[in-house]
């Protein structure tokens, strides 16, 4: 099978490549930014230079998972245009290429506030931004019936691993360093995905019959939740830092409102405020029964997924030392 993968470059795309190119597929990237998973440099904004890209590779699928991801974006949707434009246009070059058998179209968990579990697919609660740009990527799909091809709709939860972004590895720096404090005593549940869980799960949407896939909604998680007190302890001890110690909620509050005040006067950097404290404190968990029914057990479980990541973290330090 020939697969383009648009947003090659990025995190979840450079893992995917990989495991397809592994797995015997005969594989193209397509991203804005050049690297060594990008055959072909292409903003989806351009319609012109996207659709001579699919027509020269004339895939059988495409996997989509180009956008713009951070959530700075505070007062206009239209700096959202790669999840809304770009979308369209790539509806418009699967339309245009008779080849491509199956599309897989990436949203967000996102396309609802953190903690609401949707009562179908199509209820949103999006609360920010992206969120709601994401909201219009899959309405978009819906409207256009994945351009009168086989598609899904696939919505990652937050994935971890090696490659993490820079926001995740400051994360895991700081337990690393033993300046990480858990909140309370109670378990935080939350569905996270591993990389190469992720990466696996695509796969498998790829060669699933079209009956298990077709118009329907995937969310792309690790099917057990974990508990991130769990987790975070987990990467203590890969990292033999000192233990992570627990501070009572009254007091991480009083924190998050000091931090607040800093952030207030323009030091936005501090790495504790009432934002960082809520994401920590919101669990979600969602049904991924469905998607486990169609991908099959995953490859990697929590402690496999923790060591792969230690050992990348201190190969970059090796690096930055070196």
């Amino acid at each position: 099978m020939k697969v383009l993968v648009t947003g090659s470059s990025g995190f979840i795309g450079q893992a995917l490549v990989r495991r397809l190119r592994t797995a015997g597929f005969e594989v193209a990237g397509l991203d804005k930014n050049a690297g060594a998973t990008t055959d072909h440099v292409c903003d989806i904004l351009d319609a012109g230079r996207l659709n001579r890209a699919v027509q020269e590779f004339s895939p059988d699928a495409l996997v989509h998972l180009a956008a713009r991801i951070d959530l700075d974006e505070k007062t206009n949707l239209a700096g959202y245009a790669a999840n809304i434009e770009g979308v369209q246009n790539v509806i418009a070059a699967v339309r245009l290429a008779p080849s491509i058998r199956r599309a897989i179209w990436t949203s967000s968990q996102l396309v609802c506030r953190v903690g609401y579990v949707p009562r179908n697919d199509t209820d949103y609660t999006a609360d920010t931004l992206y969120g709601q740009s994401k909201v219009r990527t899959e309405q978009l799909v819906r409207e256009q019936d994945g351009a009168g091809r086989e598609w899904c709709l696939a919505r990652p939860t937050t994935v971890w691993g090696p490659g993490m972004s820079a926001h995740y590895q400051r994360f895991l720096r700081m337990i690393e360093r033993g300046h990480y404090f858990h909140v309370g005593n109670s378990p935080l549940w939350k569905s996270y995905s591993y990389i190469e869980n992720i990466a696996f799960q695509y796969l498998r949407l790829l060669e699933a019959p079209t009956d298990l896939v077709h118009r329907k909604t995937f969310y792309l998680a690790d099917y057990e939740p974990i508990d991130l007190l769990t987790w975070s302890d987990a990467f203590q001890r890969a990292f033999q830092s000192r233990p992570i110690p627990h501070m009572p909620l009254g007091i991480a509050r009083m924190l998050a409102r000091c931090g607040d005040a800093v952030n207030a006067v323009g030091v936005q950097k501090f790495p504790f405020n009432s934002f960082r404290l809520n994401n920590v404190l919101t669990q979600y968990q969602f049904d991924l029964k469905p998607t486990e029914a169609v991908c099959g057990p995953l490859p990697y479980n929590m402690e496999q997924g923790v060591a792969e990541t230690a050992a990348w973290l201190r190969t970059l330090s090796a690096r930055g030392a070196a």
